[in-house]
């Protein structure tokens, strides 16, 4: 089995979206991929409230979902004391509910690494003092 592939917000919203910016970059990597991508459902939460402002319909990101395209690799009311203590250490960065999730499920799922066009995904560190693996576009250095 491949290792798994984290997703954020941007990329399912770039799936979904096409006019979003980083549609063909998504595209590419999704065709390199084998479903399902996993997320937490602050992640869903964001990517199905940003797609809708895109002009998407009511239900794609359940739709992923559905296909099996992306699956919840994260029970949040299990890890709600390290996801806190996350977004503690990361205050400065204001780490979103979905980044600790993210962050948090880097370290449960071994060998992982996390789709993103999220830059602080380079500040952050699973573990206290790893560098988390990410996929992003080159060149990205804001959200």
């Amino acid at each position: 089995m491949a290792a798994p592939i984290l997703v954020d917000t941007g990329p399912l919203v770039a799936l979904l979206c096409r006019s979003d910016r980083h549609r063909a970059w998504m595209r590419e990597r999704f065709a390199e991929i084998e479903p399902p991508l996993l997320t937490c459902e602050a992640v869903l939460s964001e990517a199905d409230h940003l797609s809708r402002c895109h002009g998407r319909a009511p239900g794609s990101v359940a739709g992923l979902l559905r296909r099996g395209v992306v699956r919840v690799g994260l029970e949040l009311a299990k890890e709600i004391e390290a996801i806190a203590a996350l977004q503690v250490r990361y205050q400065d960065t204001r780490a979103s509910l979905a980044d600790a999730c993210l962050i948090r499920m880097s370290e449960i799922h071994d060998g992982s690494r996390v789709m993103t066009f999220d830059s602080d995904f380079r500040i952050y560190r699973r573990r206290g003092r790893e560098v988390i693996p990410t996929w992003m576009p080159e060149g990205l250095l804001s959200r």
